[in-house]
């Protein structure tokens, strides 16, 4: 067999576990979220179908395949089909150029589908192009409440996209390339990144947040206002396609956090006293880290209210956007006249910045979550009879 087609096979073979895994993650996510959000509610959550409710994701697929799936007359058809596709398309794709583990670590292949030089970049390209599928859903739908949902999604992602790339500016400064297995080789050297760039992991965050709809920024399917939004004239398969997409995003997102910010798929150095090469198992510590960013995805669900929506475009603006570009200037001005320094005080500046910003979350709340001024209700009767 030549050595293309044997590759090219490979990599086939890694895409198709990929997706069955990220597939299977996402089943049992739902049932993940559900039990913990019901412990959060003192409430036992779903606990029927199957043993301590291990098969109520199977039961859930089965329905969402068998359910009938209804068109509306006036949707464009074509791409009120594709857009589910698009969404969990770019989300699917996007996680194979994450590294689970080192170079030949995987049965003597590599833990990665694909490895490209710009590795973040591109993986920012990609899962900024599931915007795609819920704009052009809400659209093909043909009705007013998707095509609200979908100008939401589309101004919020656009808008915390910016703040997002800017927050990991300085990191890319720090580590001097945009390849996944530089970033995690820089980060065994010399630290995790979280030391050096704890603001901008605090922004990068709560952009994450956003780019995936979640509580607290879920406005596109806000169902008190525009019922389920871009979601709302989709059924059965499709609209679990839409649902798929956005846990995907979710682990995609865990993941990235994870290799950016805590060393990737390397584990503590301090384990292989214990256990000689323990921080380098593939795959095991990567889990464990995507595995933490979801509980927290899922804590946040459970605790914060939704913004109104010209809150969470005032916060993305006047706030967050601002401060990746602070957290940007400040970092190319260490490097540029450090000198022979270490890093230290980048990470006490970092941490500073994060711990006033905390302190001063009272001050700066005018910034998106300005007071309405409300007139005296007999000079608005007045204004009335007038």
């Amino acid at each position: 067999m030549p050595d293309w087609l044997a590759t090219l096979l490979i990599s086939l073979l890694k895409a198709v576990l990929v997706v069955l895994g990220l597939l299977t993650t996402f089943a049992y996510m739902t049932l993940i979220e559900r039990r913990l959000l019901g412990r959060m509610q003192l409430r036992p959550g779903p606990n029927r179908v199957g043993p301590m409710g291990l098969l109520q994701p199977a039961a859930d697929a089965i329905k969402s395949i068998f359910k009938e799936d209804l068109t509306v007359t006036l949707a464009d058809k074509l791409v009120y089909t594709l857009a589910p596709i698009i969404a969990i398309g770019m989300a699917l794709t996007a996680f194979g150029g994450i590294p689970a583990g080192p170079a030949r670590s995987l049965f003597g292949e590599n833990p990665w589908v694909y490895n490209l030089d710009a590795g973040i970049l591109a993986l920012l390209a990609l899962t900024s192009m599931g915007v795609y599928g819920i704009f052009l859903g809400g659209w093909a739908s043909g009705s007013k409440y998707p095509m609200l949902g979908a100008l939401r999604s589309s101004a919020q992602m656009i808008s915390y996209e910016l703040g997002m790339g800017l927050s990991i500016l300085g990191l890319l400064m720090l580590v001097g390339t945009t390849s996944f297995q530089g970033i995690v080789g820089w980060q065994a050297q010399n630290g995790v990144l979280i030391l050096f760039q704890a603001l901008g992991f605090a922004l990068f965050l709560i952009s994450s947040f956003a780019e995936t709809n979640r509580t607290p920024f879920d406005l596109p399917e806000a169902e008190q206002e525009i019922v389920a939004g871009y979601l709302t004239e989709y059924s059965a398969i499709k609209w679990a396609l839409f649902q798929m997409a956005e846990y995907v995003n979710m682990i995609t997102a865990s993941a990235i956090m994870a290799t950016l910010f805590f060393g990737g798929w390397k584990g503590p150095q301090f384990l292989n006293a214990v256990i000689p090469g323990m921080s380098d198992w593939p795959i095991v510590w990567l889990v464990a880290k995507i595995a933490f960013f979801l509980f927290l995805f899922i804590w946040v669900r459970g605790t914060l209210p939704r913004l109104r929506y010209d809150q969470l475009m005032r916060f993305g603006w006047k706030l967050l956007l601002p401060l990746a570009l602070a957290n940007t200037v400040v970092t190319a001005a260490f490097l540029a006249f450090r000198g022979s320094g270490g890093l230290w005080f980048l990470g006490v500046l970092s941490f500073a910045g994060l711990l006033a910003l905390l302190i001063m979350s009272d001050r700066v709340r005018v910034l998106w979550n300005q007071p309405t001024v409300r007139r005296p209700e007999s000079e608005a009767v007045r204004a009335g009879g007038d």
